[in-house]
């Protein structure tokens, strides 16, 4: 049988979601966990892979099984055996064409800045910071023109392997509350590090270093040199992976606000 599952983890104490052989993975713990349920060996494939320090509020993969166990016993069983920093949120039989990954018709992210004098001591490893004032409403305007389906290889970082640079960005939007700057986008899909160097770019023009004739300089150009630099792992999420609704996946029904 073939199982999806929703995960919600900190990325903080791992090399991001992919299995590797010199340190600890989301992916690995997971697999562990859940062949232990299963009492054989199982290979997760997720919606879209995180790296190290990135989080995700609800993470979207799915394996494939030899016996059959309840979705409680799943997501109970496999949560006991992991570590306080990754959770199971739900388990769920889908049909055999179901594919996290390729059956994603698109996928959202969060990215989140904590804007304050003083960095905070609860959120350092939960956010990004910035401690000089940023205008949201000014980056909120810039962003709108990345909107639609463009080449996105001024914010594609070095070592992405996707084929094509174009990408199809329907939602992004950034917004302020209190002290937290909330940067939202979803797209058909990500190149990698595209939602950090995007935030990057979009900080210097908050802290007016730059403008938005910079910034669309900058994207027109589709030159990774002429950008502004990654934005810190630590403010990323990926929120969720959105399917037909044939495939019945529970979905995220608002934004969360998270802090």
């Amino acid at each position: 049988m073939k199982y999806a599952l929703g995960v919600e983890y900190s990325g903080t104490a791992y090399c991001g979601w992919q299995r590797q052989p010199h340190c600890e993975s989301v992916q690995q713990h997971l697999e562990a966990a859940l062949g232990f349920v299963a009492d054989h060996p199982v290979e997760l494939v997720c919606a879209g892979r995180t790296d190290s320090g990135v989080h995700a509020i609800e993470q979207v993969a799915h394996f494939n099984a030899n016996v059959e166990r309840t979705e409680r016993a799943w997501a109970l069983g496999a949560n006991c055996r992991l570590p306080r920093d990754i959770r199971i949120k739900w388990v769920l039989p889908v049909a055999d064409d179901f594919h996290a990954r390729y059956s994603a018709k698109s996928r959202a992210y969060r990215y989140i800045i904590f804007n304050s004098d003083v960095p905070s001591a609860i959120f350092h490893d939960r956010t990004s910071w910035e401690f000089r004032p940023l205008d949201h409403v000014v980056m909120h305007d810039c962003a709108q023109m990345i909107l639609g389906e463009h080449d996105f290889s001024s914010f594609r970082a070095v070592g992405c392997q996707a084929k094509s640079s174009n990408r199809n960005v329907h939602q992004v939007s950034v917004s302020r509350q209190g002290e937290m700057i909330y940067m939202d986008i979803r797209a058909n899909a990500f190149l990698y590090h595209m939602v950090r160097n995007i935030a990057g770019s979009l900080i210097s023009v908050g802290k007016g270093e730059r403008d938005s004739a910079w910034f669309s300089e900058v994207f027109m150009s589709r030159d990774r040199n002429l950008a502004d630099v990654t934005a810190p792992a630590a403010g990323l999420y990926f929120l969720q992976a959105f399917y037909d609704e044939q495939f019945k996946l529970p979905t995220i029904s608002k934004k969360p606000v998270l802090f």
